[in-house]
This record gives structure tokens, sequence and C-alpha cells, in this order.
């Protein structure tokens, strides 16, 4: 097993990665910026190095800085969490280049899965189902990519080939609006991505967004652990997430979880990984895949009783996957809440210094968070705080659980969206499941 991990990230994910480091007996190091010296996980980490300050650019996104604290502590691996370096396949490829071990897949395979285009010739080549489109990167001929607009059949969407958290598309509903639609993505992409390559997907109008989890050792050996349904959301951003997918049977999960666990093979996948596919009218459409541990990753350990974080430290440490595809087994439902310091009305940061806080408990729940009494949330850094896991034999248990475990949970001195996310419980729709990655933006009428 790896001696020594460095948590190249910060809050709730940087706790997780310090308690599963702490289970398998691997010392931690804890880097942060100087506003987070006060972080939970740097004050139980066996050390602790600032890398610089606030801003993320000089500290979290800092490689150098990062690999140096590796090299002085004498470390093993990195690990990078989720967001910032996470899926960067430079950084990959310059820890593995110092003689570190990176813990997440090859710079290679991050490399091919980050650009949109890449991606989706490589899930084609091994069977996973895709969203019909360009087939590849569109150029400058706008006859063609008239052509091709036709073929797919309007409406379409135009997406950046390394674009994502929703930037970077375009949705086009006549052919009036193409080729200037084109060229505003490439110009957006090359600003925000710097990579202007744009490329053309049918645009579904009411599609649920369902992932599918899995674990590969790179040795060829690759499983999947089921489902998560991520549809509720808001400007492309995940909100509730909850595993298994309502409506989704077995004979389903089986069939498109093998297609990734093949192509995960055929790929030479290392660690934890998604797919991520848009679902409507019981058909699979793959969009992308993240190279990484997920946010929502908690549903999936409830459901299933795997420590998806441990298993990534012991994939990089050379092992092989502990089990097979028959070991894992779904029981009961699990329902996550994102936990933000925002204003729940209109959806602005609340940053500022927590006065009082109190989290929930009881059979089922499950509090992922760093925060604490008089803990400043900085105005430095994504406004996310914590996440709210509740499990539950059934579906309604978990949603029960949930909605007793919001009206538990005190964080006072900022705002939070834990009065939207009650909102969203209470939603029969909700409640009934299945409902398109737009219900929550009309909801709230953001659409």
């Amino acid at each position: 097993m790896l001696d020594k991990v460095v948590i190249a990230n910060r809050g709730e994910i940087a706790l997780r990665i310090l308690r599963a480091c702490k289970e398998l007996g691997i010392k931690t190091v804890a880097v942060h910026s100087t506003v987070d010296k006060n972080l939970k996980h740097v004050l139980l980490a066996d050390e602790s190095i600032c890398i610089g300050p606030p801003s993320a650019t000089e500290s979290y996104l800092n490689i150098p800085r990062i690999i140096s604290a590796a090299e002085v502590t004498d470390a093993a691996a990195i690990h990078p969490g989720y967001g910032f370096l996470a899926e960067n396949a430079d950084f990959a490829e310059q820890v593995e280049n110092s003689g570190f071990i990176f813990v997440g897949p090859t710079p290679d395979v991050i490399r091919m899965m980050g650009d949109k285009v890449s991606a989706i010739e490589c899930m084609k080549a091994a069977g996973v189902p895709c969203v019909p489109g360009s087939g590849g990167p569109l150029d400058d001929d706008d006859e063609k990519n008239l052509k091709v607009a036709k073929r797919i059949g309007y409406p379409i969407i135009v997406k950046a080939a390394g674009g994502g958290g929703g930037r970077g598309m375009r949705v086009v509903r006549e052919e009036k609006d193409l080729l200037t639609s084109i060229v505003a993505t490439q110009n957006e992409a090359r600003a925000a991505f710097g990579n202007p390559v744009v490329y053309m997907e049918k645009f579904l109008e009411n599609p649920r967004h369902i992932e599918i989890q899995v674990l590969a050792d790179g040795q060829g050996n690759a499983v999947h652990l089921g489902e998560r349904d991520c549809s509720m959301q808001r400007r492309h951003q995940k909100v509730v997430e909850e595993a298994p997918a309502p409506g989704i049977t077995q004979e389903m999960r089986k069939s498109i979880g093998e297609r990734c666990a093949r192509a995960c093979i055929e790929i030479g996948y290392r660690g934890a990984g998604t797919f991520e596919f848009l679902y409507e009218n019981g058909e699979f459409y793959f969009i992308e895949m993240n190279t990484r541990i997920q946010v929502e990753h908690p549903v999936t350990e409830m459901v299933t009783g795997v420590d998806l974080v441990k298993e990534q430290l012991r994939i990089a440490a050379g092992r092989p996957l502990s089990f097979t595809q028959e070991d894992v087994v779904i029981r009961g439902h699990a329902i996550e809440c994102r936990i933000n310091a925002e204003d729940p009305e209109r959806f602005v940061p609340s940053p500022g210094t927590i006065t009082r806080f109190h989290p929930p408990g009881g059979m089922g729940v499950r509090w992922d968070s760093h925060i604490y009494t008089d803990y400043r949330v900085p105005p430095n850094y994504d406004s996310m705080i914590g996440k709210l896991i509740t499990y539950g034999d059934n579906r309604d248990v978990a949603i029960a659980r949930m909605r007793n475990a919001l009206s538990e949970l005190i964080i006072d001195g900022i705002k939070t969206n834990t009065p939207l996310q009650k909102r969203i419980m209470a939603d029969e729709n909700f409640q009934h499941g299945g409902t398109n990655i737009h219900y929550l933006e009309k909801k709230l009428g953001l659409a």
C-alpha cells in the first residue's frame, strides 16, 4: 500500500480522502492556501504545507508547488480529488514524470476523454451508445455543416470539444441560425478552454441525466457499480443526485453497465470513473466521461457498500480489483443534497463566518462536510460546503429521511440553499421520480 499521499484539494473531498487514507494506514500531507490553514483536513493531516495565497491559480492550480510539496515530504502519490487539477492531463503527466503516483487514470486516457470528440469516437468503437451527431469536429465548410445538421435533424446543439460545466454549447433550432452559432461557440471555446474545436449533436428535448460509476484497475479488470440519476440541475450544475435511478430496470442496468466496463478495459482505464448519459425514451446516449471521483459518489457507496476512495488508493498502489462484477449488489436507495453557501432565491454566493452549526443525524443519515462552528467560508472557491446523504430500504424512506435531515440541519451566519432542497424534497413530481434535466429550472422560473 502507498505509505504517504499528498491531498491536492480542499474542503469536503480533501477530508473524505484523508479519512480513507487513515483507514488504510496511509500517512497524509495536506496542501493548502493561506485562507485554508484552519480547514479540518489540514488540522488532522500528518503534515501540512502552505502552497500559496487564496487565489486558486496561485495555490490549488499551481502544479510546481504541489509537486514540490510531494518532494519535500517524501510522499509516494498525489490524490487530486475532483475539480482543480483532477482532470488535467498535463498535471498527471508532470506528477508521473517527477516520480510520483497519480491517483487516477494515465495522462493519455485523461487527455483522450477530456476531448469530447475523441471520447465519443472511442465510445462508439467500444459499443457504447452515443447521441447522433457530426461524428467528429466541424470544419470551415459551411455547406457541409448545413448538410450535417440537416441529416441529424433540428434542434441540434453545438458543443466545444474541450468544454465543461455548462459552458461552450449552443442550441440551434433553425437552419438560419446554425452558422453564426458555430462561429460564436468556436470563439467562446477558444477563450474559455484554449481549444476552438466544436462538434454537433442532436439536441434531446427532455432527457434525464443518468451516469454509470465504474472502477478499473488498468490490469484488464473492470466493474460497474450501477447508475445515478443527476437530473435535478440548475444552470447545468447538479443539485440533487440519487442511486439507483428511478425506472431503470436490472436488465437495463446490466446492459449499459457491461458496455461501460468493457470500454474501460479497451481504453486501458485505471481508477474510478463515470460515464455520463442523456436518457430519453428508454435509450442511453453517451455525452462524456469524467476521469475522477465524482461529487455524488456517496450515493453509490451507500447502495453498494463499496468505498470508492479506498478503491482508488488500492488501484493506485498497483493492486488488482479485489472483487468482481458478481460481487456488486445494489440494495436500497440513497439521495444526496448538495448544500451550498448561497442565497436560495438569487443563487449568489454567501461567504462568511458560520456562527452556529448542528449536523443532522439518525438512521441512514450521512453528512460529508468540512465546516464547523466559527469556520469562515471564503469567497475564493466553489460555494459547496457539504453533502447531505440519506439511505433507506426504498426511495420513499430515503426521501422521508432527507426531509427530516434537512429540517435538523442548522447553519447560521451565512445563507445556504437548504430551503431550496426542502422544496425539492416536497415536490410531488420529484417524489414520483423521473423528472428531466429542465424540470428544476422551469420550477424556479429560470427556463
